[in-house]
């Protein structure tokens, strides 16, 4: 595999455009050689759905779009990045408001730590945010078939 690998798709901020980018990352994924049907695919599924919820519904109409950006290192490190123009970084929010809503970031740290990577927050030159994780580029072995013995 080559030793940079990347993609990007720029998105509109609607709900409609969360599972369209669950479905480029991994569908990206996939031509790189992870399969979609694995526990590491799904993980990815989740944390690219949260990135891409918050985009949309946190940016109060200020963002129109949303840029999902995949990169491959050295078939080493996967980073996923959700950038918007929005200038408010995201904020933990009281427990007695968070009964509903407002965990999405806390879940994207579990799964990212879970998984050995990491979570950034960084503003962009044009005055928004890209919340981005990093994780180890790990392609799960295939299952090795087991030969079926005959009886003489």
């Amino acid at each position: 595999m080559a030793d940079h690998l990347e993609a990007s798709v720029t998105l509109p901020s609607d709900p409609a455009s969360v599972s369209a980018a669950r479905a480029y990352v991994v569908g990206t994924l996939a031509e790189w050689g992870l399969p979609a049907d694995t526990e590491v695919s799904d993980t990815i599924r989740l944390i690219v759905s949260e990135l891409a919820t918050n985009a949309v519904q946190h940016t109060y109409g200020q963002s129109p779009t949303f840029t999902v950006d995949v990169a491959l290192d050295r078939d080493e490190r996967l980073r996923i990045g959700v950038t918007d123009s929005h200038p408010r970084f995201p904020r933990r929010l009281p427990a007695a408001v968070q009964q509903d809503n407002g965990r999405g970031l806390v879940i994207i740290r579990w799964l990212t730590a879970e998984c050995g990577g990491r979570l950034r927050i960084r503003p962009t030159r044009e005055g928004g945010k890209t919340i981005s994780i990093e994780l180890p580029w790990v392609i799960p072995a295939q299952p090795v078939p087991t030969a079926v013995r005959q009886e003489p």
